[in-house]
């Protein structure tokens, strides 16, 4: 198994939001990346500049932030060609590390506008190395900057940051640095690619949490009735638990509920309802352990929720009334 250490540089539309491609809107310009083997060694590099077709001019964030010039990016190389090389060159059994979440979901909609096929058809399970710092040294929520950490951890840093295979290096360097081998049973999942049915579907068992992600539904109200995305159970037994609270939510993207297990006391589910590049809907539901002072966290929210609509209703009430 190698672990492939990804970094990746992109470009917008220069003209602003209003004038990107939805399908895309950003471009990946370079490509840089370290082979690790299972005991953590070094075995390669891979760094490629790809000749920009869809954005032709650099956005002004991007000046700023690259040390790159279109000049250099037009001898680069074509992403199709690029991403070739790049599949060949990891191996064929790999796991991906990234810094935060973003350079693979861009990886994928660049292949998938580039009519690369269907090079990875599941959610893919990858390591985040700034989540992994985050878990390691602080409350597991702050996000840092690679910078940072690497000035936290006193690293070498004669190299430049900013540059896909230099941010490449440093994270590998930040891999060998921390326990890695205890941390990265907290795997991430991207779902640019959600389950295609319902033995697909994934419950991921954490320390202190499950995440379950759905299949896909045509519609969020079709999603919110499927009995397995409305299940609250119990992640340490796997019992079904029984419901303090039922599922609200005050913008039909975030659920909430509340139960309790008989063994080991009140258990909280979130579940964020998303839409997949495919169009369809799914669930990300998680659901842990709280003690009393989180189960009144719930209970507080649904309470402001009510009063809000009750509000609201007497309001609209008073407007028709007047009108």
């Amino acid at each position: 198994m190698n672990y492939i250490v990804l970094d990746l540089e992109w470009n917008q539309s220069p003209l602003g939001k209003e004038n990107e491609i939805k399908q895309m809107p950003f471009e990946i310009i370079e490509i840089g990346a370290v082979r690790l083997d299972e005991n953590l060694k070094e075995t390669g590099r891979f760094h490629k500049l790809i000749k920009p077709k869809v954005y032709r001019e650099l956005h002004y964030m991007t000046k700023q932030i690259v040390h790159l010039t279109m000049e250099e990016l037009d001898k680069g190389e074509p992403f199709f060609k690029v991403m070739k090389a790049f599949l060949s060159w990891c191996g064929e059994e790999y796991i991906f590390c990234t810094w935060g979440t973003m350079d693979l979901l861009e990886l994928q909609r660049n292949m998938k506008y580039f009519g690369m096929g269907e090079v990875y058809t599941t959610p893919l399970k990858f390591y985040d190395i700034q989540k992994f710092f985050s878990l390691l040294y602080e409350d597991g929520k702050q996000r840092r900057t690679l910078h940072y950490v690497a000035d936290y951890l006193h690293l070498e840093e004669e190299l430049q940051f900013h540059s896909a295979l230099n941010d490449a290096i440093y994270t590998a360097r930040i891999i060998g640095h921390i326990d890695f081998e205890r941390i990265r049973k907290n795997y991430s999942i991207d779902c640019y690619n959600i389950p295609a049915n319902k033995k697909e579907e994934i419950h991921a068992v954490f320390d202190t949490y499950e995440k379950y992600i759905s299949r896909g539904f045509e519609t969020r109200d079709d999603l919110m009735e499927d009995k397995e995305v409305l299940a609250l159970t119990c992640y340490v037994c796997q019992k079904n638990c029984r419901k303090k609270i039922r599922w609200f939510s005050n913008n039909n993207k975030t659920y909430y509920a509340l139960g309790i297990c008989r063994e080991h006391g009140y258990i909280k589910g979130k579940i964020r309802a998303k839409q997949a590049e495919n169009g369809l809907y799914y669930a990300v539901k998680t659901t842990k352990l709280v003690d009393e002072a989180g189960a009144d966290k719930i209970r507080e929210k649904q309470n402001y929720l009510r009063e809000k609509r009750r509000e609201r209703r007497k309001r609209l009430a008073l407007e028709k009334k007047k009108a």
